[in-house]
């Protein structure tokens, strides 16, 4: 009988993580941090440099190309107080894509700092960009419990990407306590991010840079992507006593037809497929169930995953393959090239992995979704994992060192 996580709770996922093993900054070269590799309930320390040693040819690989967009905007009131607005994701554009090309204004769900001190009906700031300068605005447009809408102008021809990039700063992760400086510009990103929208990185692929992925291919170690915009929702705390009453966040996904392609070619041969980071393995195990929904309703359009689908479903278990060979027949019916949805799926103890065998990822803080997820793939074998990481001088959270935790 397939277990259920509601009851869990997040207590039991606690441990002691001190300050000073939280990684301030990164690595001096990327891949010089230090891996962990789990399998079969054992250990062994290595560096990341080495990740093509403990890989086989016919392995996939799948990355999250998502970009992390300056995505703090500050604007100083004559007061002397700061408005602080982080941009979500956009209001009313389905393609992000498209969000980041509009001219002169754009709306965006956002969150506000510092919001009781926002009574005028326009925050307004003069930037300067080349041999100029141009206004830049912000006005509310709908308010709800702890988000915004916002609908920012400016007056020039710049698109909002060239715009944010101009008067938007990096938003690091709270824990780091610090402002984003030159480096993080660089280090905050995967040497493959493509997909602008992310407010935070996917910090398993910090690790990796060229060299790297060369080796991995002259090895016959493929690799494909995905996006999943990575929001804020990423660093909510879990505040109630059990995962029944903790709302997941839900993210955009998009699949390129070629990345189905290839993760079905891969489950055919009985290869395996390895996940950089929890958010490319939450869009590769929810491919799982957009199949099993097309199953059910063959001309129907993909709707989000709940956070408790997985759990709720009684259908019989189906083949992962059969269900990747639907979803892409659905797409070339469609003519369409990517798989664009959304996911709020939870993965915790209880969830029955579908096509992940193995996780590149770092060192999560205590009682976090990503911490249940750990331990959804490799067991109460968590423990050990992180009481070994602690003792042994790992780097923890986002600009952390990384682990390899393979399920056989």
């Amino acid at each position: 009988m397939k277990s259920d996580p509601r009851r869990l709770s997040i207590l039991s996922f606690h441990y002691d993580l001190p300050e000073e093993r939280i990684a301030k900054k990164p690595t001096a070269v990327r891949d010089q941090s230090k891996l962990l590799v789990y399998l079969k309930g054992e250990i062994l320390d290595t560096f990341f440099g080495s990740l093509d040693q403990f890989l086989v040819p016919g392995d996939v690989l799948i990355f999250n190309e998502t970009k992390v967009i300056n995505a703090r905007i500050l604007f100083q009131k004559e007061s002397g107080s700061t408005i602080e607005i982080m941009c979500l994701e956009p209001y009313d554009v389905e393609e992000t894509v498209m969000a980041f090309q509009q001219k002169k204004e754009c709306r965006w769900h956002a969150m506000v700092g510092n919001a009781k001190r926002w009574k005028e009906p326009l925050l307004k700031k003069q930037v300067s960009y080349k041999d100029g300068e141009f206004e830049f605005c912000a006005e509310q447009v709908e308010k709800s419990i702890g988000k915004f809408v916002i609908r920012f102008s400016w007056n020039n021809d710049l698109t909002f990407s060239e715009v944010i990039d101009i008067v938007g700063k990096l938003p690091l992760p709270p824990y780091l306590n610090r402002e984003a400086d030159e480096d993080d510009q660089d280090r905050y990103q995967t040497v493959y991010a493509q997909a602008r929208g992310s407010v935070a990185a996917p910090t398993a692929g910090l690790h990796f840079t060229p060299s790297i992925l060369k080796n991995l291919e002259q090895k016959n170690i493929r690799h494909a992507f995905v996006t999943l915009h990575v929001g804020a929702g990423t660093f909510k705390p879990v505040k109630s006593d059990t995962m029944e009453d903790h709302e997941m966040h839900e993210e955009k996904i998009v699949v390129p037809l070629e990345t189905l392609e290839l993760v079905y070619s891969a489950l055919q041969n009985k290869q395996r497929i390895i996940a950089v980071g929890t958010t490319s393995l939450r869009t590769i195990e929810s491919l799982y169930w957009f199949g099993r929904q097309l199953m059910s309703n063959p001309s129907g359009e993909l709707k989000p995953i709940g956070q408790w689908e997985p759990y709720d479903s009684v259908q019989s278990e189906m083949l992962p393959e059969l269900l990747l060979e639907k979803l892409i027949g659905n797409l070339k019916m469609s003519h369409k090239n990517i798989l664009l949805s959304s996911t709020q799926i939870l993965i915790a103890p209880g969830y029955e992995f579908k096509i992940v065998k193995g996780l590149i990822t770092n060192f999560h803080q205590p009682e976090s979704t990503l911490l249940l997820l750990v331990s959804a793939f490799i067991g109460d074998d968590w423990k050990k994992v992180y009481d070994y990481a602690l003792k042994n001088n790992y780097r923890f959270l986002s600009y952390g060192d990384s682990s390899l935790l393979l399920r056989e």
